[in-house]
């Protein structure tokens, strides 16, 4: 049997064994009450961190009392991410100040779980956003978004950008969204189609100010659903001539409405630095 096989067993009377010391514990029993595997004890006791400093009179290693109470406070520093070097020089320094580590360790750990619960508080708003979206009725969503809306593209849009942090985003807002509110975005949506058809219609030439401002209005309106960069922006203005319903949605408003808004985001994204052919969505 091997030292390990002996050492979790403090039970064990064989042939020239006697009873372990009462005040002291193998390995396995000591790995077993402090919630730590005998492979760790062992390593630890490998780099001087923990020794088991006492032996039973047959020779078997037991830990102490005070040994037990040293693996304890390596559980606590560890458990506050202090590195094993780190906290042998802690526990070996006579003149260190334990109890002002702590204090600063557990000020950190209050700051620390301020932040995951802020976490979590969003976690669940975006949870109880992805589960209840757009809070609207397809009736409703047609009479705001006119007869062409097709309640369905929310569903297909899920399916397309469902694992995205912009459809989280969307999500969290469309739920937080009343009517009245979605009557707003679609207003404003009107607004700029037939500002970006008058443009076209009177020759505002990409790259202009003017087509520029109508480029910012556009990102500012996808801004509502979810943060829309001019690397994104881009991206959806290759969609609007790619896609045959982004292309016929626009180009019912006005004759090549969708190529003649490309160019419009194209160059816009180029004057901010951003190559509009190869961006990404990001």
């Amino acid at each position: 049997m091997t030292r390990d096989a002996h050492e979790q067993d403090p039970t064990r009377t064989g042939e020239g064994a006697e009873p372990l010391d009462p005040d002291g514990l193998t390995v396995g029993r000591t790995a077993a009450l402090v919630g730590v595997s005998v492979k760790t004890l062992h390593h630890w006791d490998g780099i001087g961190l923990v020794h088991p400093s006492e032996r039973t009179w047959a020779g078997y290693r037991v830990y102490s009392g005070e040994d037990i109470a040293r693996l304890h406070r390596v559980l606590v520093y560890r458990e506050l991410g202090l590195p094993l070097a780190e906290i042998g020089r802690i526990l070996d320094d006579p003149h260190a100040d334990a109890r002002g580590h702590l204090r600063r360790q557990r000020s950190q750990l209050v700051e620390r779980i301020s932040r995951l619960q802020k976490m979590v508080g969003a976690v669940d708003r975006m949870l109880e956003a992805s589960t209840t979206g757009m809070q609207l009725t397809p009736e409703e969503q047609i009479e705001i978004f006119g007869t062409d809306w097709q309640p369905a593209w929310v569903e297909e849009a899920e399916d397309r950008w469902g694992d995205t942090a912009q459809w989280a985003q969307y999500a969290e807002r469309a739920a937080g969204t009343t009517p009245e509110g979605w009557k707003e975005i679609a207003a404003a949506t009107d607004a700029l189609n037939a500002d970006l058809a008058a443009a076209q219609r009177t020759g505002v030439a990409p790259g202009s100010d003017a087509a520029n401002a109508l480029a910012e209005r556009h990102r500012a309106l996808i801004s509502r659903y979810f943060d829309c960069t001019h690397a994104m922006q881009a991206c959806l203005g290759r969609m609007f001539t790619d896609d045959p319903r982004f292309a016929g949605y626009f180009d019912a408003i006005a004759p090549e409405l969708a190529s003649w808004l490309r160019e419009v985001i194209f160059a816009n994204a180029k004057a901010h630095g951003v190559d509009p052919e190869s961006a990404r969505w990001e």
